[in-house]
């Protein structure tokens, strides 16, 4: 393969792992998108130096994200998958699908945070500050969710 692929593979998996998505995924991902044929789980096993669990948890993912397609290859029967390009796309379902859901799952916390402090009703030093901290993450979220829903960044996305 190609070593400047090789260097985007890697660099790619980097990106993913940093931004919490993960190593292989984003491995896969570059790996499908610059291979000009389909390619199969024993493919990307070989190539990336992976489990069989990894490759096909990683499309799974790439395919609810848009990222990854299966594709027919005639006269085999494995499945064989190729990268999709509508990045706007990818990045709006990967965003919506990862973020979206860790903010729901903070919402909860903030809330039966908010509840428990409510219940201690005390005015101690403590109790103030885990409100004022709080609060600055409840308007924090807040204007996440509305940068998310903004119509330009729905757009950009489309």
């Amino acid at each position: 393969m190609n070593p400047i692929i090789l260097r985007f593979i890697e660099d790619v998996g980097t990106l993913t792992q940093s931004l919490g998505v993960g190593r292989v995924i984003g491995q896969i991902y570059a790996y499908l998108y610059f291979s000009r044929e389909p390619r199969n789980l024993a493919d990307m096993q070989e190539t990336l130096a992976i489990s069989k669990g990894s490759a096909s948890t990683g499309v799974r993912q790439l395919e609810q994200w848009g990222a990854a397609r299966k594709v027919w290859v005639k006269g085999d029967r494995k499945d064989y998958y190729e990268a999709g390009d509508w990045f706007g796309g990818i990045l709006k379902n990967a965003l919506v699908e990862t973020v979206g859901k860790k903010m729901a799952a903070y919402t909860t916390l903030l809330e039966e945070t908010e509840a428990e402090l409510a219940r201690m009703s005390n005015g101690d030093e403590e109790g103030q500050f885990i409100r004022t901290r709080i609060a600055r993450l409840r308007a924090f979220q807040q204007k996440a969710q509305t940068v998310l829903g903004n119509p330009m960044v729905r757009r950009l996305l489309k």
